[in-house]
């Protein structure tokens, strides 16, 4: 049976908690106030999940998502991540993060930011995009008609198809950003940000997508 560790356990990292269970994966669930601070979402979750440290989580996951907020990337534990696909969804508001000079100049994302601190991972870039409600509600079955799609970035592909069949599991299409760089094109107030696409169109709306500096 699949882990699906988690680093994070707020709006996004719940949903996916709930959607994982749903598809049959064991869950560890895991945020910086501590494991008793979950009791109750790993009740409502049931006999597949169960509250960790982050360390924990992140030993215990085959894929671990890290849904924190951005300022506290750091605090990711390092060496129990070598070798996995770490998922991020993080987007950057420098009114919760204070300022990061590297994003305010575009010079690099949020994604490369997390590569950059775990260099022996295979960070994958998804869920950034979407409400966090829409995750357990607009799922469809593979090759329903109008299935929103969701897109993701990577600089490995292998790791990229992991994440696209979770995705898929999840109930959702996927449109492919083949490196981590890519990724300021679904970053927010980008036309794909936060909006119900189809595949197609996703595709056009990050082909849209303008730098910020260029808005």
């Amino acid at each position: 049976m699949t882990t699906l560790g988690l680093i994070g356990a707020g709006h996004i990292g719940s949903q996916l908690a709930r959607l994982a269970v749903a598809n049959g994966y064991e869950v560890v669930l895991s945020n910086s106030r501590g494991p008793q601070t979950l009791a109750d979402l790993v009740a409502e979750l049931g006999p597949l999940a169960r509250a960790a440290t982050p360390q924990e989580a992140a030993q215990a996951g085959d894929l671990v998502v890290v849904t924190i907020p951005l300022r506290a990337i750091d605090t990711v534990p390092v060496e129990p991540l070598v070798d996995k696909v770490v998922i991020d969804t993080n987007n950057y508001y420098p009114q919760r993060d204070g300022q990061i000079g590297e994003l305010d100049d575009e010079t690099t994302t949020t994604a490369e930011l997390l590569a950059r601190h775990l260099p022996q991972s295979y960070v994958v870039k998804a869920f950034n995009h979407i409400v966090a409600a829409d995750l357990t509600t607009d799922g469809r079955p593979a090759h329903a008609p109008q299935r929103r799609a969701l897109a993701i970035a990577g600089d490995d592909a292998t790791a990229r198809r992991a994440v696209a069949g979770l995705i898929d599991q999840f109930g959702f299409d996927v449109v492919e950003l083949d490196t981590l760089a890519e990724g300021w094109r679904i970053q927010r107030d980008t036309p794909g940000y936060g909006v119900s696409r189809t595949a197609p169109e996703l595709a056009a709306d990050l082909a849209a997508a303008r730098r910020y500096r260029d808005m």
